[in-house]
């Protein structure tokens, strides 16, 4: 790892647990719609896809469209789930509090929409951690992952040269959108296979709480 001062999160599944609710809520929404869709299957056919490239797949691969509202039908359904259920990854506030009292920066660069980033945050208790202006979605560039340009804006934003930021990212597609960013990735291997995120050009991080070690920095926060 370089000597960072920019550290980019993903937020789902890297933050907040949440991509077996995700995965869950899209199984049966999909379901509901007539494309019979296990949660394991919505998983791996869509994670790290925003909503409109989902529906684009699902037409691609069952050769008819979603209903026009299954989108709204999908958030409502996953919003009640993450009032329900949602938790912080293990470890994710404690690597954040050492990073930031190391006087590096942190952001989040989700795929998904900033509304939905700031109430996974605010239901976990991580929000606090984050400035406001620290937040930022695949929906503000033109390109979502796997491009490069969530990353380099969020560096851009935070005044961060892309050498100088190490992502965390959980899903091959944000692997990829990191190193097309020039930017050194950990691949968070919690519930996504090892393998696939070594492929895309991550190196294996298997805990948030081996963070602050593989960054460089002391238990007590200073560099080591």
């Amino acid at each position: 790892m370089p000597d960072a001062e920019l550290i980019i999160f993903d937020c789902d599944g890297v933050l907040v647990d949440s991509e077996g609710i995700s995965s869950r809520i899209l199984a049966q929404t999909l379901s509901a719609a007539g494309l019979p869709t296990s949660a394991q299957q919505a998983r791996e056919r869509y994670q790290g896809m925003m909503l409109d490239e989902v529906g684009a797949a699902a037409l691609a691969q069952h050769g008819r469209p979603l209903p026009a509202d299954w989108i709204d039908t999908f958030e409502r359904a996953r919003g009640a789930a993450f009032a329900a259920e949602l938790a912080p990854v293990p470890g994710a506030a404690e690597a954040v509090r050492t990073l930031t009292s190391a006087g590096l920066l942190a952001c989040v660069a989700s795929q998904g929409k900033l509304q939905k980033t700031r109430l996974s945050l605010e239901l976990t208790g991580l929000a606090p951690l984050f400035d406001p202006e620290s937040l930022f979605s695949a929906y503000q560039v033109p390109r979502g992952k796997p491009a490069p340009d969530l990353f380099l804006h969020a560096a851009a934003s935070m005044g961060a040269a892309p050498s100088r930021c190490v992502v965390v990212e959980d899903s091959p597609s944000g692997v990829r959108a990191a190193v097309a960013a020039g930017m050194p990735v950990l691949g968070y291997a919690a519930e996504t296979e090892a393998s696939a995120l070594t492929q895309a050009g991550a190196k294996i991080l298997h805990s948030l709480s081996e963070l602050p070690s593989v960054l460089g920095l002391t238990p007590s926060g200073a560099r080591a």
